[in-house]
């Protein structure tokens, strides 16, 4: 079905959610309506295929059509605009959590197919900050990667950015194996996470600060293994890493050696400075998580003070001393360009976790722990505006 501009208003129903469909010979991605949430994708690997991302266990149920915001749609990865819960107003700005971006309806542009790459284009009108968001994303045949750009324009004032990706882990403990590019900074979320009195509960001790992923302080004096997840069932818990604004690029890793196949994010540290981890594995009892969201990991790339929210980013807070950004400064006549690149990749036997990640001309380098090394097809460049 067209409209008379030819634009393509067809969508598929998919796990719930009315949805666009983009694929090559090695992906298959829905993005939906509402919010553009990207899931499911579904990469193939040799003969099989591997589905990373995470959908809410509610998504298909009478329930999801009585939620309200992001929390309908939930699932895989998804552009926060501004990041955060944002529940202070900002100068008479009442944004919604992780803003309009999420639980607005996104219109469909166009699909362009270039030399093997096909790009499913999508677009999105602002109104507590009047503006618009171009939404681009692309699969390249012969490549497991997606390569996501959104456009900010016509906005002016500090705007806090994010992507929110969710992956869903094997059902067993530390099946996951979870690593990033060096950190300048580490802590656990400042304040109460969850609320005991409202059935939430966290085990991280609040704002505790750590310099390795398996060594954070935890509420009983211990240290919890943040490298390894699944972990701490019954528990909703979230740390913020950042990362140095001269680094060449950043990058978040899960490597699962069991089903021999790792998911990897790629940023620019100078446009999202931090990734924050979100934990949850049944630590909400209230509805419509009701002790359900399990094996979940956020790993979510942001320009914020942890998930508080505008008002709160822009405040002087103890990371600005650091000079850790967490928020950027919009002018109507500058758009904001953030490029995004995840992937993923098979990984060979006695493959661990992620040691680091190299760049090559057309294709990073995946070496682990045990100096192994796995070669994937992706142009890096893109982070930097080369489509």
């Amino acid at each position: 079905m067209t409209d008379r501009t030819g634009k393509i208003k067809k969508t598929i129903m998919c796990l719930g959610q009315p949805s666009w469909r983009i694929q090559s010979g090695h992906v298959e991605a829905f993005v939906t309506q509402m919010g553009a949430f990207l899931a499911p994708v579904r990469f193939r690997l040799g003969r099989r295929t591997v589905q990373p991302y995470a959908v809410a266990p509610w998504a298909e149920e009478k329930v999801a059509g009585s939620l309200g915001g992001m929390l309908r749609g939930l699932r895989g990865d998804f552009l926060c605009l501004p990041f955060g819960g944002n529940s202070t107003p900002y100068r008479g700005e009442k944004h919604p959590p992780h803003g309009e971006t999420s639980r607005g309806i996104w219109t469909w542009e166009s699909v362009q197919r270039n030399g093997g790459a096909s790009t499913l284009n999508l677009s999105f009108r602002t109104q507590i900050r009047p503006g618009r968001v171009d939404r681009s994303i692309t699969v390249r045949e012969g490549q497991t990667v997606l390569y996501c750009r959104d456009v900010v324009s016509g906005m002016s004032g500090p705007i806090s950015p994010g992507h929110h990706a969710m992956l869903k882990f094997p059902d067993e403990p530390g099946s996951g194996r979870i690593s990033t590019s060096p950190v300048y900074r580490a802590q656990v979320f400042p304040g109460l996470f969850e609320n005991p009195e409202e059935g939430g509960y966290s085990s991280l001790r609040p704002g505790a600060g750590f310099t390795r992923l398996d060594r954070c302080p935890a509420m009983d004096g211990s240290f919890a293994d943040l490298s390894r997840y699944p972990a701490r069932r019954g528990f909703e818990d979230l740390v913020m890493l950042s990362h140095r604004a001269a680094d060449d690029f950043s990058w978040s890793a899960v490597a699962f050696p069991k089903e021999r196949y790792v998911w990897f994010a790629l940023k620019d540290p100078r446009v999202l400075a931090s990734t924050v981890l979100w934990m949850s594995n049944g630590g909400r009892h209230y509805p419509p998580w009701n002790g359900r969201h399990v094996n979940v990991m956020g790993i979510e790339d942001v320009t914020a003070y942890f998930h508080y929210g505008l008002a709160e980013s822009v405040r002087a807070h103890p990371l600005r001393p650091g000079n850790i950004p967490t928020v950027f400064r919009l002018n109507k006549r500058v758009p904001l360009v953030v490029n995004y690149i995840m992937a993923v990749a098979e990984i060979p036997r006695g493959f661990g976790r992620v040691r680091t990640i190299r760049r090559g001309a057309s294709s990073v380098f995946l070496v682990s722990d045990e100096r192994r090394v796995v070669e994937v097809p992706l142009d890096s460049g893109f982070l930097y505006g080369r489509a």
